[in-house]
């Protein structure tokens, strides 16, 4: 019996294919590594360009002054960080926006060049200042507003002076402890509301009223001053702003939202007093 002798040339050929296949894995693992130090060096030197872009296009916008303390674009984790946002108008009325944290998420591994829609936009630590509503006469911006598939907003104050909404109603102080908004297009600071999932606020007014706010699944929770200990319910559906509403459009919506929510409030805890002092059974 002839011994086994294993074939040369099948050898030498399964070595070249391992050779090129290691050449192809190498130059895959180099040009991934390539690309993740290219989109490093994008963030680090387009991070001031594009918070100016951001800043011009609020800007424009609110026809306010913005500036912004720092930025940081991480275009491989997929991020755009803004720190110390602030917005300021005094020409038909005093408008301050603070903000101390904005985060948009954008896509990974520099996917946000071709997809440059913001994800979650979160935003930490709101002050806004409005003394009138006109100063929510905002020019037509040069550019589309800001569009986001979702909004978080945590610890957010929102003061109206007296003569914002209802000069003889005083200031109106909203503390905003958590917000879960849909998609929204920013065409106010507020546009948010018109996609609003989720609320939780306390609203503030003269005469020391306090009044707990907690809207959830199509239903609006308030407790605490005229409504006392017992939280009152109120099916609430918010009104749908158009593709072709203005600022101007959103801002009277939003009045009388906050007008019809009031009268609806009132409403109901005055039924809920008088059915809870009528006897369940008549005598007759």
């Amino acid at each position: 019996m002839r011994p086994f002798v294993a074939p040369t040339v099948m050898t030498w050929e399964t070595g070249d294919e391992m050779s090129r296949g290691g050449k192809v894995v190498r130059f895959a693992v180099g040009a991934a590594i390539l690309w993740l130090v290219v989109l490093v060096i994008i963030g680090v030197a387009f991070s001031g360009r594009v918070a100016g872009r951001v800043t011009e296009r609020v800007g424009d916008s609110l026809a306010a002054t913005v500036t912004v303390e720092s930025s940081n674009l991480a275009m491989v984790r997929g991020h755009l960080e803004l720190s110390g946002f602030k917005a300021r108008k005094d020409d038909l009325g005093h408008l301050a926006i603070d903000i101390a944290e904005i985060r948009c998420e954008l896509r990974p591994l520099g996917l946000s060049i071709i997809d440059r829609v913001c994800g979650d936009l979160i935003v930490d630590k709101v002050r806004l200042e409005v003394s009138t509503l006109a100063v929510f006469k905002f020019k037509k911006p040069k550019r589309k507003p800001f569009r986001v598939r979702r909004v978080e907003i945590n610890d957010a104050i929102l003061a109206f002076s007296p003569s914002a909404f209802l000069p003889e109603l005083g200031k109106i102080e909203i503390k905003v402890d958590y917000v879960e908004a849909g998609e929204t297009v920013f065409k106010t600071p507020l546009s948010w509301i018109f996609t609003m999932k989720e609320l939780r606020a306390t609203l503030d007014l003269p005469a020391g009223i306090v009044i707990k706010l907690h809207f959830k699944d199509g239903v609006l929770r308030a407790s605490g001053g005229v409504f006392g200990s017992t939280p009152v319910e109120l099916p609430f559906s918010i009104p749908i702003t158009g593709e072709g509403d203005d600022a101007q459009t959103e801002m009277r919506k939003l009045v009388e939202l906050g007008k019809m929510l009031a009268e609806e409030l009132v409403e109901k805890k005055a039924k809920d007093w008088l059915r809870s002092k009528l006897p369940a059974e008549l005598p007759f």
